[in-house]
């Protein structure tokens, strides 16, 4: 069994920056993608940034150039760093993590960027 633990949400103004991390723990060796998706108020979860374990990164339009997707080197922890960030990011973002028999998701981290 696997378990996600969020981190990193919180208030932040028009132009700033958060990071969000993810911890896997449990039966890491099933998981063979990490990512993250948001669902804002009244829109479906959409996919946000991913990354695979050979390191494939893969962003939505709306995140390229301005989030980063990584991962500490034990492949546990993936990180989202956001710049640049607009007040249609405001969402709550789940960490995301693909294992051999599923996905598993977090329970989710708030993200308000004010104008």
């Amino acid at each position: 069994q696997v378990q996600l633990v969020e981190s990193g949400g919180g208030l932040v103004q028009a132009g700033g920056s958060l990071r969000l991390s993810c911890a896997a723990s449990g039966r890491v060796f099933n998981i063979y993608a990490m990512g993250w998706y948001r669902q804002a108020p009244g829109k479906q979860r959409e996919l946000v940034a991913s990354i695979t374990s050979g390191g494939i990164t893969d962003y939505a339009d709306s995140a390229k150039g301005r989030f980063t997707i990584s991962r500490n080197n034990a492949k546990t922890t993936v990180y989202l760093q956001m710049n640049s960030l607009k007040p249609e990011d405001t969402a709550v973002y789940y960490c995301i993590a693909d294992l051999t028999d599923g996905r598993l998701w977090g329970q989710g981290t708030q993200v308000t960027v004010s104008s």
